[in-house]
C-alpha cells in the first residue's frame, strides 16, 4: 500500500515551505499526504510578515478526524506556533505507535519568531519524549538547549546527545558550519553517523528543512530503517535543492523543485 503521512504544520501561501512543501515532498517520495494546519502565515519569498495561529481545539479536532478514519503510517510535525497547540499535539500522540518526525520550526528564514518561550518549553517537556526523531539545525538546537550554536563537529556531537537525552533520535543539521561540504549528524540508539553532502550555492533554499523532514517521514512510513531513511531523504532534498536553483519564482529566497524527477522524465 502507498505510505500515508500526516503533516501537522503551518501554511505557507507562497508554496515553498510549511504544509505546502510537506505535501509536495511526501508525494514526490511516493507517499499519500494529509495535512493538519496549525497556523496561517502572510509570507512570500521576501519573508513572513504576519502569523495567525489556528485555535488549539480546531487543531485537535483536525488530528482526531484524521486518526479516527484514515490510515496513518507516519507523522511529520513542523510549525506549531503556540504553547497550547504544542500541548494539544502532544496529547494527540498518546498511544500513537507510528514514526513521528519533529522539525522544530522556531523562527522563519527572515527572522520572524514562530514559537515563543512557553511554546519551546512545552515542546521540550511534552513533545520530545513522544516523537521518534527531531531534525533541528544548529541555531534551533542551541535555542532548545539554551546554549550557543555549535561551532564544530565536537560541539554538534555534544548537543545532539543532549537532545537525545529527552527521548528521540536526533538528526542535527550542520549546514550553518563553514566549509564546502555540509555535514549532518544522526544519533540513534547510542550510535552516531555522519552524512556528508556538497554545499549548494544559490538563493533558492526556502523550505529545505520542511522538505527533508517530510521526505524522512515518508521513508519511515514505507518501513525503511532510520539510517537508510535519512540517506534517502537527504539525497532527495539535495537533488530538489540543486534543481530549484533554475526556478525563477519570487524576488527573495525561492523554493526547491520538489518534482525535479518528473521534469527529468518529461512528465
Amino acid at each position: 500500500m502507498i505510505p500515508s503521512v500526516l503533516s501537522i504544520a503551518g501554511s505557507d501561501p507562497s508554496g515553498g515551505a510549511g504544509i505546502q512543501a510537506d505535501i509536495k515532498a511526501i508525494c514526490a517520495n511516493g507517499g499519500y499526504a494529509m495535512a493538519v494546519v496549525t497556523a496561517l502565515t502572510v509570507q512570500n519569498t521576501q519573508g513572513v510578515s504576519d502569523v495567525a495561529p489556528v485555535a488549539p481545539d480546531l487543531v485537535k479536532r483536525q488530528i482526531e478526524a484524521i486518526l479516527s478514519d484514515m490510515r496513518v503510517d507516519a507523522i511529520k510535525i513542523g510549525m506549531l506556533g503556540h504553547a497550547d497547540v504544542v500541548k494539544v499535539v502532544a496529547a494527540c500522540l498518546e498511544g500513537i505507535s507510528v514514526p513521528v518526525v519533529l522539525d522544530p520550526v522556531l523562527t522563519s528564514t527572515s527572522g520572524a519568531s514562530l514559537l515563543d518561550g512557553a511554546g519551546r518549553a512545552a515542546l521540550m517537556e511534552l513533545l520530545l519524549p513522544r516523537v521518534s526523531i527531531i531534525t533541528p539545525n544548529l541555531p534551533e538546537a542551541a535555542v532548545l538547549l539554551g546554549c550557543d550554536a555549535a561551532l564544530d563537529r565536537e560541539e554538534m556531537c555534544k548537543q545532539a546527545e543532549a537532545l537525545q537525552a529527552f527521548g528521540p533520535d536526533v538528526l542535527l543539521k550542520g549546514g550553518h558550519l563553514p566549509g564546502e561540504a555540509c555535514a549532518d549528524l544522526l544519533v540513534s540508539q547510542g550510535k552516531s553517523q555522519w552524512y556528508e553532502a556538497k554545499r549548494v550555492s544559490g538563493r533558492n533554499s526556502h523550505g529545505t528543512g520542511c522538505t527533508l523532514s517530510s521526505a524522512l517521514a515518508c521513508q519511515l512510513a514505507a518501513g525503511e530503517p532510520i539510517t537508510p531513511a535519512v540517506q534517502a531523504a537527504k539525497d532527495y532534498t539535495l537533488q530538489a535543492l540543486i534543481a530549484g536553483q533554475t526556478l525563477n519564482l519570487g524576488t527573495g529566497k525561492g523554493p526547491l523543485d520538489h518534482f525535479f524527477a518528473m521534469r527529468d522524465q518529461g512528465v
